[in-house]
């Protein structure tokens, strides 16, 4: 892909996603203007990205109107990746909720009056595919309806971006375009976890002998970020949001049969057993971290990437080579005991 070095802004430059995309833009020949919470997250970003003299910063928040309009000026297209994802779910729900929604709707709103071309918001499969339908089929038209009784995080992503397109409806600019991504798995570039990667960890360490029996979408962090540049440049992808799956849903127990494939000397340490539904229910009245587990009830969700596929040319990689890159990069960096 080519560009005319156009300026591109990301937030969220620390994250797995984040990381990777300012490597890719920059790759690409863009230049990438980073929006940081702290100044001494630049150091981060430089340490991921390698040196550039195409790579600049400007501080700001999600919660607060400062900065943006500089971090806006002169850019032409936005990666909006940054969202709250809480570890522990709060007491109150709208410590995650509010930034999400607020912090699109205040992207959105500087980008247009900056004059932006496009918004490519990193939204989630949470915000498509939480609601149970007959025949667990899923795409672009599924919404999760968060009316439910949801873990926090996934009503934050379904209402930031229904938030979003309302504001698209009502504002001629900038254009939107939304990715929506299941698991992120795939290599890290630095030593610091994400959720879906420490879940490999702890299957390298031993940490899981028995696991639900939960299957959920996987998709490499790599594609996440060429399914951005494709919405990005694409005039099909304007007021479009596309699903980013690798390929059909596995479990948890698979995820580990894969793992024990790839590295047969950790076989022994990878989940031999696997709960049924009515034990995942009946544990997570006890254990919060199963909630997700039994909410999902053993479902097996057809999720469906042929918009991404057709639409914008999009070819994912195999599941197994993501699981397989995800610990790859988890020893080679010496994450894993």
């Amino acid at each position: 892909m080519t560009n005319d070095l156009s300026t591109v802004l990301v937030t969220g430059a620390t994250g797995h996603v984040g990381s990777h995309s300012v490597q890719r833009l920059l790759a690409e020949g863009y230049r990438v203007r980073v929006v940081v919470r702290r100044p001494e997250q630049e150091d981060d970003v430089r340490t991921l990205a390698g040196p550039s003299d195409r790579l600049e910063f400007v501080t700001a928040a999600l919660t607060a109107d400062d900065n943006w309009d500089k971090a806006m000026a002169g850019v032409r297209y936005v990666w909006h990746h940054a969202s709250p994802f809480p570890f522990t779910p709060p007491a109150d729900p709208d410590e995650v909720i509010v930034p999400a929604r607020d912090g699109a709707l205040r992207v959105l709103a500087a980008a247009g009056a900056e004059g932006v071309q496009r918004v490519v918001l990193t939204s989630s499969y949470a915000a498509v595919g939480y609601t149970p339908k007959p025949g667990d089929r899923y795409d672009e038209s599924d919404w999760t309806d968060t009316a439910g009784d949801l873990p926090v995080y996934i009503r934050s992503k379904t209402v930031a971006e229904q938030a979003a397109w309302q504001y698209t409806r009502e504002h001629a600019a900038p254009e939107l375009a939304v990715i929506n991504p299941t698991g992120i798995f795939g290599p890290l570039l630095a030593p610091r976890l994400s959720a879906s990667t420490g879940l490999v960890r702890s299957y390298l360490e031993g940490a899981s002998p028995v696991v639900p029996r939960m299957y959920f979408g996987v998709v490499d962090v790599r594609d996440v970020v060429d399914l951005h540049l494709r919405a990005m440049l694409s005039p099909a992808a304007a007021g479009e949001r596309f699903i980013a799956v690798g390929g059909p849903a596995i479990s948890f127990y698979q995820m580990g049969r894969m793992l024990a494939e790839h590295l047969p000397a950790r076989a022994d340490r990878v989940p031999a057993t696997e709960l049924t539904v009515e034990q995942v229910r009946a544990a997570a009245r006890t254990e919060p971290a199963l909630r997700d587990a039994a909410l999902l009830g053993g479902r097996i969700p057809v999720i469906s990437n042929a918009k991404a596929r057709s639409l914008l040319g999009w070819q994912p990689r195999e599941v197994a080579t993501t699981i397989a890159d995800t610990a790859d990069s988890l020893l080679r960096l010496g994450l894993v005991g």
